[in-house]
């Protein structure tokens, strides 16, 4: 099976990522995408306005009903810093017949070099680059053996983040139609990055 896998801390989840992960998912014939939060990123200080269970919950409730996509507590379950050398090594090891490619933000590619142990993940993964309009992701000046793991991946230019929806609910604004319809529901209900 040919596995995508998306991390992040989706606080919360919203469209941009279901929008990517489709992408990807089309563009390289994937038969699932894994949505997988992070416990703690190692790239991220702030800690998340959300519990790690809110943040799954979100994640199951934005891809419930997709035929491709699911909902992964592998990481939170493993606790500690999310390094995604010992995910994959920790699901290559209960998944041996299965492929998987590692679902990545154009910002992010650029900086795969500084990666934890990059030289052996990328022997281990493919790494989907989502490619943004205008964006140049610094893939041309990848080290040779990083950028041959690398396929970019066209999407659409969304401007939205995790981090613009929080900055709206704490200012009382509606983020309807920025995270799926059942996920907006979650956060007001939970009252969540209020204020």
């Amino acid at each position: 099976m040919k596995v995508g896998l998306m991390g992040g801390t989706f606080d919360p989840v919203h469209i941009g990522h279901l929008i990517a992960a489709q992408s990807v998912c089309e563009r390289l014939e994937l038969d699932e995408v894994w949505f997988m939060p992070t416990n703690v990123p190692p790239h991220k200080e702030q800690a998340p306005g959300a519990s790690p269970r809110q943040r799954l919950e979100m994640v199951k409730l934005a891809v419930e009903g997709h035929p491709h996509f699911r909902a992964s507590d592998m990481e939170l379950r493993k606790g500690g810093v999310s390094y995604s050398i010992e995910t994959v090594t920790m699901l290559r090891a209960q998944h041996p017949g299965d492929r998987f490619t590692y679902i990545i933000g154009a910002d992010m590619v650029r900086y795969l070099p500084k990666w934890y142990k990059i030289d052996e993940l990328a022997r281990l993964v493919t790494f989907a680059g989502l490619q943004r309009p205008g964006y140049d992701t610094g893939y041309e000046g990848l080290p040779d053996a990083i950028r041959q793991s690398v396929k970019l991946v066209p999407m659409p230019q969304i401007e939205l983040s995790s981090t613009l929806i929080r900055q709206r609910r704490a200012s009382g604004r509606s983020v309807r139609y920025m995270v799926p319809d059942r996920v907006n529901h979650y956060i007001e209900v939970n009252r969540l990055y209020e204020a």
